[in-house]
Parts: C-alpha cells; structure tokens; sequence
C-alpha cells in the first residue's frame, strides 16, 4: 500500500499471487457477452476504492462524508467502483426519487471529472444513465464485468445477477421498462414516498445462514474469472476466491485495492496523506 492510505485498526487482507496475463484465456465455453480477452479489459488499479450497499440517506450520512472527502482530495485515489445499493431508492425517470439524494449525486458527478468512476447499478438504483453524465454506468443487463488486476480476471457485479430466484429476475426486468414506470408514477403518484418509509423498516445488516454454499453457486456462474467481486448480500467476507463486499450502512467498510488483494477497511481509518 502507498502512503496515500494510514491503517489504524485491523482490516481483513485477502492475497493475490502473481501471475502472467500471457498466461490468462479466455475460455471456449464462455456465453458471457460482457467477457474479454484480458489485453482489452478495464484494468483495476491499485489503491481503487470500492463502495457497496451504502443505502443513503436512509442509513446515515457515511457515504457523503466519504464522497465530500475524495471530492476535495483529503482521500487520493485512482479509481472508484460503486458497487450498487448506494441509495436507498434512486430511479431515473422516477423524479422524485433525486430529490432527497441532490447532493450525493451532485458529488458523485462532480468526482466524476476528476477520475474513473464505474457504477454497477443495484436493485435499489437503476436506470441511473438518465441521471449521471460523468461517469460510466453499468446497468443490471450489462453485469457482470470482467477486469484485469495483478493478472488475474476479475468478475465484478452488484450481486443480484445469479442465485437470486425467478421471481427476483422477472421484477428487475419489468421495473427497468420505461412504460412501467411511467405507469406507476401516474398510477401511484406517492410511491416514492411510500416505498422510503417502507425501505426505512428492513432489517438489512445481517449474517446470511450456510452463505458459504450460495457464494460458491454464484462463483460457478462467472465463466473465467480467477476472482468474483460483488455487493448486495452485505456479508463483508471471503467465501472461496469469491469476496463479498462490505455494507457500508452495515459494516461501516469499504474496499481498497492493494498491490497483493483487497482489504476490508473501516471509514474511520482511512486517511488521505495530507
């Protein structure tokens, strides 16, 4: 790790080994239409930041903290991923549903210009290329994504991709239709409202019993990837080579990119060198 980042506490550290990209391929039985061959992938760089599941403003005001702190440099970094989740309930085309969330995206576009900034939409925030012009989108049908670090591939995604039952898929698939939400917002003209108080609610910070076997099904789904990273679940554990980011809103973690793996590290320790 560079000095741009001070560790005060204990974080979870998950090992890389080194590897040739030469010796990465890509294999013959991928159906994946995101997948690459690793020359032409993103490479993810070290000291990335990885934010998941932040759930704002519903959880807290951790994720304008850390997002004000990038923006004005306190925390240097050459990447960020959001990993999905972020807010508790943004839509594009749902306007209502930016007005409690103005200055987090306000942030977020402004980090934007200044840095590569990938966001994996969630089932919580979805249809963002209606509201974000900086920075790049990946919508639910374009996950997961492969990258290149260290010389392993990388599958990234929000986490409700695989293993999350047909009726979870056919909801995703339907809410993301432009006709339905039009719908809905004559139809229902106080969802948003409606569905925050709902969300408010939830029980969201829990330990999911026998994860352990769901992981590795998931694992199994990315065709290729030495490494699977995703959010959703708000686990912030290792199963096997597939990581389970920390909530934000949970743990009160995020994830850092060091040269040798990722490292779970909480908010409060991380520092820009100022």
């Amino acid at each position: 790790m560079t000095d741009n980042y001070l560790f005060k506490n204990h974080y979870k550290h998950f090992t890389l080994k080194s590897h040739n990209y030469r010796t990465l391929q890509t294999p013959n039985n991928s159906s994946n239409q995101n997948y690459a061959t690793i020359s032409s992938m993103i490479p993810i760089q070290e000291n990335a930041l990885f934010i998941a599941d932040a759930h704002y403003p519903t959880h807290g005001d951790a994720l304008l903290e850390l997002l004000t702190k990038i923006e004005v440099g306190d925390i240097r970094i050459p990447q960020l991923f959001l990993m999905g989740d972020i807010f508790d309930l943004l839509v594009g085309g749902l306007e209502k549903s930016y007005a409690l969330n103005e200055e987090a995206i306000r942030l977020i576009e402004s980090i934007g210009t200044q840095l590569p900034v990938f966001y994996f939409e969630g089932n919580h925030d979805f249809q963002l290329k209606k509201i974000f012009k900086n920075i790049k989108i990946f919508s639910r049908e374009e996950q997961p994504q492969y990258m290149g670090y260290n010389g392993f591939i990388v599958g990234l995604s929000h986490g409700d991709r695989y293993q999350s039952g047909w009726q979870h898929d056919l909801l995703s698939r339907v809410l993301r239709k432009s006709f339905i939400l039009t719908t809905i917002k004559w139809l229902k003209p106080g969802i948003v409202t409606q569905k925050r108080a709902h969300l408010a609610t939830k029980d969201i910070c829990h330990q999911i019993p026998a994860f352990d076997a769901k992981a590795k099904a998931i694992f199994d789904s990315y065709k290729g990837a030495y490494w699977v990273i995703e959010g959703h679940y708000h686990q912030g554990e290792k199963y096997y080579r597939y990581i389970s980011l920390p909530s934000l809103a949970c743990q009160q973690q995020v994830a850092v990119m060091e040269k040798e793996g990722i490292v779970f590290v909480s908010i409060d320790t991380l520092e820009g060198d100022r």
